[in-house]
């Protein structure tokens, strides 16, 4: 097992029993006192972030890790279908798992999916989709004064503010960071 000096952001790493992602690490040496290794990680199973001293000779469980791009198939209720473009191989994940990303999810998207242990643990999305609007009242001639926003159902169930010209079946692009409106596709 590797020493904490040799952790590295993007790495996944044993802490708690937990998998954990890397996302930032300090080496410090303050002073007089011993060497330490501060370590900004994020929980994979439930998403919480946590810094986390240790010492520079602890040693750290580093997991092995996999990442692949898939394509959304479908959703079965509570069940979401990967296919994985080049063996074919269906892979089934949670909406518990899936967390906000369902509501990005269209299907044909690809999808990147962090394997770690052969367990799918989180999907990454792309900065930008492309949905289409399946609802959306009208807007009020007239009200353009100021940049007026309504709101707009979507193909996957997600609800987001749009202009007042965006009318039903348009495709949007919309940010997966914050579920806003970025423009006409």
């Amino acid at each position: 097992m590797p020493a904490a000096n040799d952790i590295r952001k993007g790495q996944v790493i044993k802490f708690n029993g937990e998998p954990h992602l890397v996302m930032e690490t300090q080496h410090r040496t303050p002073g007089n006192l011993r060497a330490f290794v501060q370590i900004k990680m994020r929980n994979l199973r439930y998403g919480k972030a946590l810094d986390q001293r240790f010492a520079s000779t602890d040693t750290i469980e580093v997991m092995p890790t996999e990442k692949k791009s898939l394509e959304f198939s479908y959703a079965d209720r509570d069940s979401f279908a990967f296919i994985d473009p080049e063996t074919f191989e269906q892979i089934e994940l949670s909406a518990e798992t899936l967390g906000d990303v369902k509501h990005y999810l269209t299907a044909g998207g690809k999808v990147d999916v962090l394997f770690v242990d052969e367990k799918p643990l989180t999907v990454e999305l792309p900065s930008t989709v492309a949905l289409k609007v399946i609802e959306s009242s009208e807007g009020i001639k007239g009200d353009t004064a100021s940049n007026v926003q309504k709101p707009a159902k979507l193909e996957t169930g997600l609800t987001v503010q749009v202009p007042l010209f965006i009318k039903e079946g348009e495709i949007i692009k919309v940010s997966t960071a914050d579920g806003s409106y970025l423009g006409r596709q």
